[in-house]
């Protein structure tokens, strides 16, 4: 019995376990099976670079302070973070990679840069 290429159903030569006719059929088949996904991680991976860059070019210094309606503006997204600290004190930062943002009293945050290690 021949077996077919699970993508062009083409018939497959070779070894007895071989699923596709070639590299390009293969590969095709996989980035179909995975779309939804790599789409998802697309979609967030944007979302994030893009905080990030808002926040790198309202923050030029290691510290600034800014207004909400400012970063809403330039529509950031305060659903996308990458990590949160808290200090001993249990003030809360939230990150986009190394830049973050503290929330402080009438709507303005302060924009901080966290030192790399």
């Amino acid at each position: 019995m021949e077996k077919k290429c699970l993508e062009c159903e083409e018939i497959v030569r070779g070894r007895a376990d071989k699923k596709f006719c070639s590299d390009y059929c293969r590969n095709s088949y996989n980035n179909k099976l995975h779309v939804e996904d790599k789409n998802l991680v697309r979609n967030i991976n944007n979302r994030l670079k893009k905080n990030y860059k808002i926040l790198s070019d309202l923050n030029p210094d290691q510290k600034t302070k800014t207004h909400r309606d400012k970063l809403i503006a330039k529509n950031f997204d305060f659903n996308y973070i990458t990590s949160v600290y808290t200090t001993k004190k249990g003030t809360v930062y939230y990150f986009v990679y190394n830049q973050g943002y503290l929330e402080l009293d009438n709507g303005f945050y302060m924009l901080v840069k966290r030192e790399e290690n």
